[in-house]
């Protein structure tokens, strides 16, 4: 593990966090990603999540290589396999997808990932992941082959989420899934946050009022991802919201 602040801890006694989430497919397609990435810095965000469903390595690298030679912010790895995995980053969330029942994402990935994650340098932290339904079908179905849990269910969503921590888990993430028509909602995120587990809160948050109820609702971090990729002026937009926050 580095030599630094844990960023575990940093997540943990964060609040009103937030967190801009970079497909790397996408990314290499920016016109200028060395001039996005230069928007990228704690004005705007306390953390860069990099990962995607489907990514290469290579895209990976290129990806966490232009952003952290431009930006000054934390990388965190938002693995969607065993390839994604890079040591110019600051940690990785060690996600465990247990809404579903795929054993290649509750534990099959990580076992192929084990050695070169305990040879590298990043923080690793063990991530309960929860896929809920954001009202579309998401990239994280598609590819990982499970359903999301339905947010008409709460207590279902609770007790996965109590089954995490009880397995060890130190942090929830709580996703719609990417370009969701609905946002996780409040009821089910004041549920979940009464675990006591640092919560991480993304898909389907398009607007400033939407993030400041998922904060207010309980979320260490809200995770922005497909509006900037739609909208990069949004980030002017949640500079604005953070100097009033």
């Amino acid at each position: 593990m580095k030599e630094s602040i844990s960023i575990y801890n940093r997540i943990r006694d964060g609040n009103n966090l937030i967190g801009i989430l970079i497909d790397p497919e996408k990314f290499i397609h920016v016109h200028a990603p060395k001039d996005f990435a230069k928007q990228l810095n704690s004005k705007v965000s306390d953390f860069i999540l990099v990962g995607g469903s489907s990514c290469t390595s290579d895209e990976m690298e290129f990806t966490i290589g232009i952003v952290k030679q431009y930006c000054s912010l934390p990388v965190l790895i938002f693995p969607g396999s065993s390839s994604q995995v890079s040591n110019r980053a600051d940690a990785l969330l060690f996600l465990s997808l247990i809404s579903g029942r795929n054993p290649d994402f509750l534990i099959g990935h990580h076992v192929a990932a084990s050695q070169q994650l305990v040879d590298s340098n990043l923080e690793i932290i063990p991530t309960a992941y929860l896929l809920l339904d954001g009202g579309r079908l998401s990239s994280v179905e598609k590819y990982s082959g499970t359903l999301p849990l339905s947010q008409k269910n709460p207590e279902i969503i609770f007790h996965t989420s109590l089954a995490g921590k009880l397995l060890g888990l130190q942090l929830t993430y709580l996703d719609a899934g990417s370009g969701a028509k609905n946002r996780i909602s409040s009821q089910v995120i004041e549920k979940v946050k009464t675990l006591g587990l640092p919560l991480i809160v993304g898909g389907g948050i398009k607007t400033l009022k939407a993030i400041k109820e998922v904060h207010t609702a309980g979320a260490n971090m809200v995770v922005i991802g497909s509006k900037i990729e739609e909208n990069p002026s949004f980030l002017a937009e949640l500079i604005e919201y953070r100097q009033e926050v």
